[in-house]
C-alpha cells in the first residue's frame, strides 16, 4: 500500500525569472526519510495564470493492513 505526503513550497516572481524556494533540499531531506518524489501540482494560481504556489508529493510503500 502507498502511502502520501504534500509539502507545500512558494514560488516566487523576480523581474525576468521564476524561482522555487528550497524545493531540492526540500526533495533531498524527504528522500533521508524514505520517501520518492512523485511528482507537483499547482495549488495556487494568480492572474494570467501565474503559479504562486505548489505541492511536492512524495511517496512510500508503507505495511499492508488485513
Amino acid at each position: 500500500m502507498m502511502e502520501y505526503e504534500f509539502e507545500t513550497v512558494s514560488v516566487h516572481r523576480g523581474f525576468a525569472a521564476t524561482s522555487l524556494s528550497d524545493h531540492r533540499e526540500i526533495i533531498r531531506r524527504r528522500q533521508k526519510q524514505g520517501w520518492r518524489f512523485a511528482g507537483w501540482i499547482p495549488t495556487k494560481q494568480k492572474g494570467y495564470g501565474y503559479i504562486s504556489e505548489i505541492d511536492l508529493i512524495f511517496e512510500r510503500e508503507t505495511e499492508a493492513q488485513a
